[in-house]
């Protein structure tokens, strides 16, 4: 039987990430991963292909809507090989996974393909390819989520699909019907819509991006209604039935009316759950909450000492770059040292166009707290740059705390803020003051510039350019 002083379970961001800062920190690692190919949600049906798709369909709508005000002329028609499109997002995907394959090897860690089990709190059964027992000193849970559904839903994956088959379709839906207006429905529904598909997105919620600041809900909004989205807000879905290739979906409005809703496809995007099935984590006597997610303490540590989990797998935001702060943090933390996290500062990001970030707190968090706080807001359209590429919605919202000028949240949509919130993640965590960062001199013309000229503003209104 081999032995490890460590072994991973999942090899999604979190778990790959663990596995290669333990075997930098000297340990002996293994890690587990039931699929074919290393890299988890992420990389193989999550935030790689589905940043691929946006990508192409962004320069298909840019070839046939605004080339020519470009003074770029293309002669015929321009039309969508859909096949070819998502062959390239394979592409990608398999040049992303193969790269962690080289990491593995890099930094000498056994990868075992098979699904992982429990048989003790230090033996695990791998069943599958690499079918055998091995032993490890200390286990880190990294087995991530899958899609959720509504109870009285029946997924078929082929016209009642999740965000695994909207990736691969072989042809562009007429209408496509999107269940949930939260980050991955947004998404996916703007690449079918560039591409021609109707769009309907059907929300129980009041706006869109629920959990966000809800002025970056409304501002996109604006966007997906200006591109002709159906955005059907407050509306709670009933059923769901498909009859041959039609796809039939009933929600009742806030008037207690119910609207029928046809398409040929319906993705069903109400969040995800997280995956601990096979995982026999009872045989270690390791505790799932009423949610079924792992219970960690502030360390990661399960209530068994030599067993952790991390990412989707336990509570939070369930986000790849979460998942890897807290894969680093419990190898630094097996090998002695003391890291931290801090949960207040992990941006979360929406990749429609224009892109959507957030960092800190919302205005409705700080009202609900009570903290007496200021804004200041500056417009993209405002901004030179945007002007020139011609990226004018959205806004950089900057919240700072009204006494002491400490920034508390900041809240942007527009071109390139996807990039753009890193930093405001970098002064929050060096608990800069607005005034900090009016004062940091911003590259002209830049999208950046929003951030200084939003800074400004909520130091005594003092923005230059509006």
């Amino acid at each position: 039987m081999k032995s490890y002083d460590v072994a991973v379970i999942g090899s999604g961001p979190g778990g790959y990430v663990a596995a290669i800062r333990c075997a930098q920190l000297g340990m002996k690692t293994a890690i587990i991963e039931k699929y074919s190919t290393l890299g988890g949600t992420c990389l193989n049906v999550g935030c790689i292909p589905s940043k691929a798709l946006l990508s192409s369909s962004h320069h298909y709508e840019e070839a046939t809507k605004h080339f020519e005000e470009h003074g770029i002329e293309i002669p015929g028609d321009i039309k969508v090989n859909l096949e070819k499109m998502i062959g390239r997002k394979q592409a990608v995907v398999d040049q992303t996974t193969g790269g962690i394959d080289f990491l593995m090897k890099k930094n000498k860690i056994d990868v075992f393909e098979g699904l992982g089990s429990f048989v003790d709190a230090t033996h695990i059964k791998i069943e599958g390819k690499d079918a055998q027992e091995i032993e490890a000193k200390k286990i880190i849970i990294a087995t991530g989520s899958k899609p959720s559904t509504l109870p009285f839903i029946t997924l078929d994956k082929e016209r009642v699909i999740t965000s695994t088959e909207a990736l691969k379709l072989k042809e562009i839906p007429k209408h496509l019907i999107i269940i949930g207006g939260g980050v991955i429905g947004l998404e996916l529904g703007q690449v079918y819509r560039r591409l021609g598909a109707e769009v309907t997105v059907i929300e129980y919620m009041d706006r869109i991006l629920p959990t966000m600041d809800a002025g970056l809900s409304k501002e996109l909004n604006k966007v997906f209604k200006k591109a002709k989205c159906k955005m059907m807000l407050s509306h709670k879905v009933q059923s769901v039935e498909r009859k041959g290739d039609e796809v039939i979906v009933k929600a009742e409005n806030k008037k207690g009316e119910v609207v029928e809703f046809k398409g040929d496809y319906c993705l069903v995007s109400v969040g995800r759950k997280p995956y601990t099935a096979g995982l026999n984590a009872e045989a270690a006597g390791v505790k799932l909450n009423d949610r079924g997610q792992v219970e960690v303490n502030e360390h990661l540590q399960t209530n068994v000492s030599n067993i952790y989990a991390i990412g989707d797998v336990i509570k939070g935001a369930m986000l790849a770059h979460k998942a890897e702060e807290e894969g680093v943090f419990v190898a630094e933390t097996m090998a002695g040292q003391k890291p931290h996290i801090d949960y207040n500062l992990i941006p979360g990001v929406v990749y429609t166009w224009p892109e959507v970030a957030a960092v800190g707190k919302t205005e409705e968090e700080l009202k609900a707290d009570n903290v007496e706080y200021k804004v200041g807001q500056f417009p993209f359209r405002a901004l030179g740059r945007a002007r020139a590429s011609g990226d004018i919605d959205g806004f950089v919202k900057i919240l700072a705390d009204k006494k002491t000028d400490e920034v508390l949240g900041v809240h942007m949509i527009g071109a390139r803020c996807a990039d753009l919130i890193a930093e405001a993640v970098t002064a929050m965590e060096f608990r800069a003051s607005a005034e900090d960062i009016s004062r940091m001199s911003h590259a002209h013309p830049t999208f950046a510039e929003a951030v200084k000229e939003a800074a400004l503003a909520a130091t005594d209104d003092r923005a230059l350019h509006v």
